[in-house]
């Protein structure tokens, strides 16, 4: 879940995981953790059709979520070039 300043900027303030409700580290307006957010626009053949979901998970929830998976994600490394 994530929380922005009122007013014309709409800086983002805040996460908090929805699994856990962990606050996400922030250090100087920076977030010093990674997040993994969820944005899903359900379709016609859903029973949530016309809703929009959006979620932020920590990174321990992520990697506790998809232990379960049956199929698990797809993952590749990226290099950093300098």
């Amino acid at each position: 879940m994530r929380k922005y300043q009122r007013g014309r900027d709409k800086k983002l303030i805040e996460i908090v995981c929805n699994c856990c409700g962990k606050k996400l580290t922030f250090t100087d307006g920076i977030l010093t953790e990674d997040v993994c957010k969820i944005n899903v626009e359900w379709g016609y053949f859903s029973k949530k059709d016309g809703e929009i979901h959006s979620l932020d998970l920590c990174e321990e929830c992520y990697d506790k979520i998809i232990q379960d998976f049956a199929v698990p994600p797809e993952i590749e490394s990226r290099i950093e070039i300098f």
